[in-house]
């Protein structure tokens, strides 16, 4: 056992009896490299700043785990803003770079991914993005993603639909007005049609930044009732406060049948805002008819890697971690071993060329590796709400698919 893994598992297990062993390892006694600084481009306002706190504590775990070093050498965290759309992306980029960072990681917003692309394809600078990818970003270099293009949720999902409900089955589809979701659907529609299978209604969008209210989806809902009657299941793609409000409104107009979705819907706070109590008409509701998601990750996914991760996340943050946690843990490890087999005298063209070489990453999410347009190659699970004790609980039911 090396003095990585053996610090590793007395983070996560409290275990004290490993450590005799780690003062003797050749890595423990090794000169240390030259000092780096990582650009991590965050939000740290707005609606995806639960998503950027995420990331900032899932790359910090790495480190905590790994003395603050990547590839042997001290690692400087430097964080810069975000914000919504590409100039506030550009802005984050322009100064990192200023900075002397040897790479990029981070970035919530697929907008913001798009609109950074030729900044850091120009500036040759590796940018590891953590969160959404989308599909129209191809042709990249300098551009690696460890979290999913944002039409592989919706294709395993509809593979999973196209296997488990009727041909005749009505679908109504809800999402906002945006580009994710034209990448999700597009997908879904991939993975679900079938020769002689009954297409979805369409789509039926909703503002992307709505002033969320009792009502704000009300009319939206309204139109999936086609001569008074509920389509059979219902498709949506939302996250956090649009997710918690769109399916209490649900309930409350008196839906009652199975809800699908890209496994962001339940994620973070959601199902603890969900959850009224035992005695609770929104919690039984849930458990009775079902809400099922698709996603490349979940706390309960029974690895070693996964254990050490999410064991030392709940330790350091009182909660369980996300796939948006997961994968800045991921983009950390991967910097590390890229930035090992780059060497000593390290440029940021050295880490990308390195990037390219590092082979299969054993990953909370189970193992994974990155396929040509620089994005992982990984498994999707079919997960299910249920009641973890007292608890409402994302629960991996079945592994669906391997994408990318």
């Amino acid at each position: 056992m090396n003095r990585r893994r053996a610090l590793q598992l007395l983070a996560a297990l409290g275990t004290t009896g490993l450590a005799a062993g780690c003062g003797s390892d050749t890595e423990g006694t090794s000169t240390p490299g030259s000092p780096i600084k990582i650009g991590l481009i965050v939000p740290g306002s707005g609606p995806n700043k639960a998503i950027g706190d995420e990331i900032v504590n899932g790359f910090q775990l790495f480190l905590s785990l790994n003395d603050q070093e990547l590839g042997g050498h001290p690692v400087t965290v430097v964080q810069a803003e975000e914000g919504e759309n590409a100039k506030s992306g550009q802005a984050a980029v322009d100064r990192l770079l200023k900075e002397g960072v040897i790479a990029l990681t981070g970035v919530a917003s697929s907008a913001v991914m798009s609109g950074i692309r030729d900044a850091v394809e120009q500036a040759r600078v590796p940018l590891v993005g953590s969160n959404a990818s989308p599909a129209s970003l191809q042709s990249v270099v300098y551009v690696w993603r460890t979290s999913y293009v944002l039409d592989e949720p919706g294709e395993a999902l509809g593979r999973h639909l196209r296997e488990s409900l009727d041909k005749s089955s009505r679908i109504a589809v809800f999402a906002p007005s945006n580009s994710s979701s034209k990448d999700v659907i597009d997908g879904f529609r991939r993975g679900y049609y079938e020769v002689g299978r009954r297409p979805i209604d369409g789509e039926i969008l909703t503002p992307d930044k709505a002033e969320l209210g009792k009502t704000v989806f009300s009319g939206a809902i309204h139109k999936a009732l086609k001569n008074n009657k509920w389509p059979d299941a219902i498709l949506c793609h939302y996250a956090g406060t649009q997710a918690v409000q769109f399916i209490k409104q649900l309930y409350a107009e008196g839906y009652r049948g199975p809800i699908y979705a890209p496994g962001f819907l339940t994620e973070g706070a959601v199902l603890s805002q969900l959850d009224d109590g035992e005695r609770g008409e929104q919690r039984a509701l849930i458990v009775k008819h079902g809400i099922e998601t698709v996603l490349n990750y979940s706390a309960d996914l029974n690895n070693t890697a996964n254990r050490v991760f999410a064991s030392a996340y709940r330790k350091a943050h009182n909660t369980s971690p996300t796939t948006y946690a997961m994968a800045s843990y991921d983009a950390a490890q991967v910097l590390d071993k890229a930035i090992r087999l780059a060497g000593r005298d390290l440029t940021p063209q050295q880490v990308n060329l390195a990037l390219g070489k590092i082979g299969q990453i054993d990953s909370p999410r189970g193992p994974w590796q990155f396929n040509q347009p620089r994005t992982p190659q990984q498994k999707w699970y079919l997960r299910k709400v249920q009641l973890d004790g007292r608890m409402l609980s994302n629960v991996v039911i079945t592994e669906l698919a391997t994408l990318g």
